[in-house]
């Protein structure tokens, strides 16, 4: 298991998970920092450069996943995990990547009223001995409380939140260790296992009376995606884009779905890529959507979007996709796609 705390920049996170490790028998404290510090010492000076922060990187995102699973295959036992996480598109990631190998997530969060978090900020010594070092910290820390305040919608929705406005780090420590033994803070993410070999998936394309395409935003994995899933073995496609979208709408589509467009994914590790083939669903009554309904495990939200919208929302080889399905659609043929180019 990972208990998550998560707050803002200079909230007291470590100094509670280092308090919370005494309160949970076997636990053990992990850092995600120093995963960012490895690879600030590993990558090229011109791709750190591109990033203002480490979170931003890919490979860090995917190690956090990668180290925190190691970790409880040597230790066993609960991992601790002071990390602040603001943006959900990451949370999403790494949470999901925990998902997908079966180890579950207790997300909390530590919450302290602005007044008390600035005091306590500007209290702080991070580096001993190094006035100017500890200044650039409380920088840091000041000018990120913005984006926390932004991001408190969606935290306070997805974690069970501990309010350590007039608590110490002991104090909070117990708290934490009280509701995580009661369940609290659980995030109920879809498992979905990551594949070994190249994949098969039918996605399908259902449209609103205005030919707005339909998206939906997984819970555990970032940005959004077309209704749909992996093909099981021996399932016909198209069968499983019916089935998907049963199980992932409650939308049942009984006539046979026109194919659009047959799109050969090229692996990237640590990708397999394989055939990603994307069916046309027809168009859904104002009626019908209204009962479309969400696997909260699964999916949060969905929405009816213009193609323009799409592009503020699809990662960009699902919008490349949508667009040529889009062209396919009018033109009434299916098109093959090899790497997201049309051949042939």
């Amino acid at each position: 298991m990972i208990v998550w705390l998560n707050g803002a920049f200079g909230a007291g996170k470590t100094t509670a998970a280092r308090e919370l490790v005494d309160f949970m028998p076997g636990s053990t404290f992990y850092d995600p920092e120093l995963v960012g510090n490895g690879l600030r010492m590993m990558l090229p000076r011109k791709r750190l450069e591109q990033v203002s922060d480490y979170q931003d990187l890919p490979s860090w995102r995917r190690l956090v996943v990668d180290t925190g699973a190691a970790l409880i295959a040597e230790v066993g036992g609960p991992l601790v995990v002071p990390m602040t996480v603001l943006k959900q598109e990451y949370r999403d990631e790494i949470f999901g990547g925990f998902a997908a190998r079966r180890i579950p997530v207790r997300h909390v969060l530590l919450h302290t009223d602005e007044t008390i978090l600035r005091r306590r900020i500007a209290e702080r010594e991070e580096i001993p001995g190094d006035a100017d070092a500890s200044e650039s910290v409380r920088r840091w820390c000041l000018d990120h409380l913005a984006p926390y305040r932004a991001a408190l919608n969606w935290l306070t929705t997805d974690a069970h939140v501990v309010d350590t406005t007039g608590l110490t780090p002991r104090q909070t420590a117990q708290h934490i260790a009280d509701a995580v033994r009661d369940g609290a803070g659980n995030c109920d993410i879809v498992q979905t296992p990551e594949p070994t070999a190249e994949t098969l998936a039918a996605g399908v394309l259902l449209f609103d009376e205005a030919d707005r395409v339909l998206l939906v935003d997984p819970t555990y994995k970032p940005g959004w995606e077309f209704p749909g899933g992996v093909v099981e073995r021996g399932e016909p496609p198209m069968y499983a884009g019916r089935r998907e979208v049963a199980e992932e709408l409650g939308v049942r589509l009984d006539e046979p779905l026109r194919l659009l467009v047959a799109d050969w994914e090229r692996p990237q590790p640590p990708g397999y890529g394989g055939l990603r083939l994307l069916f046309d669903g027809g168009r859904l009554t104002a009626g019908e959507a209204q009962e479309v309904l969400l696997p909260g495990a699964e999916l949060r939200g969905w929405r009816f979007v213009t193609e323009t919208e799409a592009a503020d929302l699809l990662p960009p080889v699902r919008l490349s996709r949508l667009r040529w399905a889009l062209r396919a659609r009018e033109q009434g043929r299916p098109l093959y796609l090899e790497a997201g180019v049309p051949m042939g």
